[in-house]
Formats: structure tokens, sequence, C-alpha cells
């Protein structure tokens, strides 16, 4: 077994890497934490393979908790921020995931770190038949996460470094690129122009130039149009 803790002070973020935890039966939760200093007991009592860490957190940063410890397991950083990319490699952590974390990237992450321990790795094949595919997306809106479920998302815009989440009963914003977000949706979710994804489940019409969702009509970029003709109709 691979015995894990979670530092993280916030409790949607502890609630979604159980979740993945426990897809994973080698996988063993110890224990979770919301302050770093609260965790250092068991660090030095219990025998810890992994820490799921945060790095932004009010009483001590995850930086700063790796920094004044002398022996510490391997290390994955969790974090909502980009920003402390190069500083965790220099730290040699195992991976630096970003909030939020979905499944498949979580699979990588294990995986690394069971090269460096020398374990066979996980076959993401093997998990997928076990394990359903996500149904949900938890996005970082108004300093908190949002669980969207896949099935409710409409269409999805661009607004520079934002894009605009569309469901049947809200809008939500998030800071990131229409790009990074597209490679988490499932595949029936279909980029038709540079601003705008699709979930093709909700189209209702669609012509050479654009796409209907009930009464919201969406532009098809002209270098998509051959692809999301080819889709649709087979579709």
């Amino acid at each position: 077994m691979i015995r894990c803790l979670i530092i993280d002070d916030e409790p949607l973020a502890i609630a979604v890497i159980k979740t993945h935890l426990a897809q994973l039966s080698e996988m063993e939760l110890v224990a979770s934490f919301a302050n770093p200093v609260a965790a250092l007991e068991t660090i030095k009592r219990e025998k810890i393979d992994l820490i799921f860490l945060d790095i932004e957190m009010p009483v001590l940063s995850g930086i700063d908790f790796i920094k004044n410890i002398s022996i510490i397991p391997k290390v994955i950083f969790t974090t909502a921020y980009r920003n402390y990319a190069i500083e965790s490699y220099e730290l040699d952590v195992v991976d630096y995931l970003l909030k939020p974390i979905s499944f498949s990237r979580f699979i990588k992450a294990i995986n690394k770190f069971k090269t460096m321990v020398q374990l066979p790795i996980i076959a993401i094949n093997d998990v997928s038949k076990e394990v359903p595919l996500d149904d949900h997306i938890y996005v970082n809106a108004n300093k908190k996460f949002i669980k969207l479920e896949f099935d409710d998302i409409s269409y999805v815009e661009s607004m520079k470094d934002y894009v605009k989440i569309h469901s049947s009963n809200k809008s939500v914003v998030t800071k990131e690129p229409i790009s990074s977000f597209a490679a988490k949706l499932p595949a029936e979710f279909l980029r038709i122009h540079r601003s705008f994804i699709v979930n093709t489940k909700k189209v209702t019409a669609f012509t050479k130039v654009d796409v209907e969702i009930n009464e919201t009509e969406i532009p098809i970029g002209s270098s998509y149009k051959e692809a999301v003709m080819v889709f649709l109709i087979k579709g």
C-alpha cells in the first residue's frame, strides 16, 4: 500500500483528492489536515509515502512547510496557482497539479511517483475499465470550486484569458484559456470556433455557418467547418 496524507485548507479540494484516491485500491489515505503544522506529528509517527500538499495556506505555505522539515515524504503539490511551478520543481517535488484536478491528470502524477520509487505504473486502460469516467468538473470561480455536471453544460465561450461556461440554469466564469479547458472535457464536447466549444448532445440544429442550442446561435469558424460538419452529421 502507498500511504498518503492530504494537507489543504480547502475542504472541497480535500474531497476531490479523497474521491480520486478511493478509486485506486493500492492507495491508503492515512489522514487529511487543513493545517500543515498539525500534520507534523503524523509524519513523525507514521510511515507516510506521499503527501498531497496545497501551496497557499494561511498558517504556513506548502513551500515553507517543505523547506522547514528535515525528513519529508515525496510530495505532489496541489494548487490553484500556476506561478509556483518553477520554485516547486527546484524543491524536487513529484508533480505540480493545478486545481481542479481531473482523475486522468491525477493518475499521471501517481505514475510519476511510482516510477520514482520503482513500482509498476497504473495502466490507464485498466483503470478506465474499472472506474467510471468523471461526469463532472470543478471550476475555480469567486474563490471557491464550483461543481458542474458535464451533461448540464451547453457551451463554453472564450473571454481572452477566461472562459464562460454556460449551463441550463447558470453561467460560471473561470480564469483559464479555452485551449487548456477543452482538454478537460469529454469526447461529446466539440470546438467549433476559436472562441466556442459546444456540447454536441445539446445541439438542436445546425447549418454550415452556425450551431443552435435552443434559442442560442453559435458561429462555426471557417477553419473548423469541415471537422464540425463531419462530426455532427455522423453523430
